[in-house]
């Protein structure tokens, strides 16, 4: 936070600063006075309006009271901001200073501990949801969601045999290994995985995660209109490592084939960044929210990674820049840096930051947007998809790629013996969707019993799944392709 009532009246309003006019609106600045406290601490400066005048406070003492009155009364648990008088050019002005809170999640009584909690996003306040108030109430006990227990499972749930060729053969992975990595612990009495190992070697980890897997796109120009390639990579999380780069470097070279590609071992990518930026979102993601997978996005002119998960509390852009290193997953972190894919904690940023210098490339954009964090890398040349290349992806010998879809459409039709059904294949290929989101691509009004008798007919063929199959009848319930389902669009 800016230190100087000069430095303070320079700066934009932010995640860690606010002005106010006034103590006029008490429910908007409690709110902000919360969300300072839940996220990164912060400084609410009352006597500056919307134009950053100065106008000062009026009878400063009786509003220094009153705001003191009003957290009191209003936020639990408790919050006692540290409160000052300032004076610029002769006009008094009152601010009120938090550090994040160990008492955390803090939220307005009068909205209640599932409603009142409020966390900041670049100047703003926003409502915490249900998973990121259980994150606040984790990281102010010191606790990673990955090092919890997964009851019900045992270790026949992890592909060991994966775990023992990455790490190497010659290393035992026996139950006291297993335990020192944290990926079993004692449930009950029982040995269970934790969630981090499910993450990481789970034989089924997207029936428990369903949003722990990789979206990895090539876009024609600067924006998202046009699609030229597209992967999607379910591997475990430190062999998708590999995979992120293997796409990133197939479509590295303008007018080259991969295989001249990889005989030059030239690219026009920054490899060395965009490996520690990758491995960096698979560390950092926050793997209990749902909603969004990990997505990188190669552009003509830049790469985005992108990893669900706000930055964790305490923590803000100028702070990752900096070196200052929390983790979020400290079992998935701990493997990564067991397989050298992380050197040393706290080192990959500044070491990214100073290599793009080196490189003469545009300083990397760390941004916060919603409850994901982007880094974007920006290319010192453009990358371009030549025309030719992207004609020659939209179609296959000589036919449109909607008379391929046609085609498919027609085979899935006979092979499941309904259109239907036939359809829903098609359009869970493309996105999951719930009912009602299939309904609406098939261009009806309403879910239909017909709908319903197929989706559930897919289920019980194995070729569909459940995003959410611990409530199946949960109204944010969505459906997408299993491996089965997959193999059957491809063969």
């Amino acid at each position: 936070m800016p230190s100087t009532i000069e430095h303070i009246l320079q700066a934009p309003e932010s995640k860690t600063l606010e002005f106010k006019r006034d103590l006029s609106s008490p429910r908007n600045f409690l709110r902000t006075l919360v969300a300072f406290a839940n996220t990164a601490g912060g400084r609410l400066v009352f006597g500056v309006d919307d134009q950053k005048n100065v106008i000062g406070i009026d009878q400063p003492l009786d509003e220094e009271e009153r705001l003191c009155s009003l957290v009191a009364d209003a936020i639990a648990p408790r919050l006692v901001p540290n409160i000052e008088f300032i004076t610029v050019e002769g006009r008094t002005l009152l601010t009120a200073e938090v550090f994040l809170s160990g008492l955390r999640p803090h939220y307005i009584k009068a909205e209640g501990p599932e409603n009142g909690v409020y966390i900041r996003l670049g100047s703003t306040n926003r409502v915490a949801d249900r998973e990121l108030i259980a994150e606040l109430r984790r990281s102010a006990e010191g606790i990673s969601f990955d090092e919890l227990p997964m009851p019900g499972l045992s270790t026949e749930e992890l592909d060991l045999e994966a775990a023992k060729e990455m790490f190497g053969q010659e290393r035992s992975l026996g139950e006291n290994e297993l335990h020192t990595l944290k990926l079993v612990t004692r449930d009950q009495g029982k040995l269970v995985p934790t969630k981090g190992a499910i993450l990481l070697f789970g034989k089924e980890r997207e029936r428990h995660f369903s949003d722990a897997w990789i979206q990895c796109g090539r876009f024609v120009g600067r924006d998202k209109a046009d699609i030229f390639d597209h992967a999607e990579l379910h591997d475990h999380l430190p062999r998708a490592v590999d995979n992120i780069m293997l796409f990133l470097k197939k479509h590295a070279m303008r007018g080259a084939d991969f295989s001249e590609v990889r005989r030059r071992d030239v690219w026009n990518i920054p490899l060395g960044i965009l490996r520690e930026v990758v491995i960096n979102a698979l560390v950092h993601a926050d793997y209990s929210q749902r909603g969004a997978p990990i997505r990188v996005a190669f552009f003509d002119d830049r790469i985005e990674v992108e990893n669900p998960g706000m930055l964790l509390p305490g923590m803000t852009v100028e702070d990752m820049k900096q070196g200052i290193s929390k983790i979020r997953n400290h079992v998935i972190a701990r493997v990564f840096r067991e397989l050298n894919l992380i050197e040393q904690w706290g080192s990959g940023m500044p070491r990214i930051f100073r290599e793009a210098r080196e490189l003469g490339l545009p300083e990397l954009e760390i941004v916060e947007i919603g409850t994901q964090v982007r880094v974007v890398v920006h290319l010192a040349e453009q990358v371009e998809v030549s025309v030719s290349s992207f004609q020659k992806n939209t179609t296959s010998y000589g036919q449109p790629q909607s008379q391929l879809e046609s085609q498919l459409k027609s085979r899935l039709e006979s092979q499941l013996k309904s259109r239907l059904a036939a359809k829903i294949l098609f359009f869970l290929h493309k996105e999951e969707s719930g009912k009602h989101g299939l309904a609406t691509k098939l261009g009806h009004k309403s879910v239909s019993g017909e709908l319903h008798k197929q989706i559930k007919r897919l289920l019980d063929l194995g070729f569909i799944e459940m995003t959410i199959p611990e409530k199946p009848k949960s109204r944010l319930q969505k459906y997408r392709l299993t491996d089965k389902g997959r193999r059957l669009l491809a063969e």
